[in-house]
């Protein structure tokens, strides 16, 4: 248990410190490439956030025809 809580920390650590000297070295290509990174991340959220909602048979019409029976 203790070395998987320590991999995840470390694996933070690193992590922070890429994002500090990418944003020092790559400051003006991160802030340019932002806004086209938002407009990925909403298809994306869309795609991996609508798998909980039980789309899979949209059979809604038929469960109201049942229940007033």
């Amino acid at each position: 248990m203790a070395f998987n809580r320590r991999y995840w920390i470390t694996l933070s650590v690193l992590g922070a410190i890429a994002l500090v000297l990418l944003w020092g070295e790559h400051r003006v290509h991160m802030v340019e490439a932002l806004p086209w990174l938002i407009l990925l991340a909403c298809p994306l959220m869309h795609v991996f956030m609508h798998g909980k909602h039980g789309h899979g048979g949209h059979q809604h019409g038929r469960q109201k025809d049942d229940q007033g029976q």
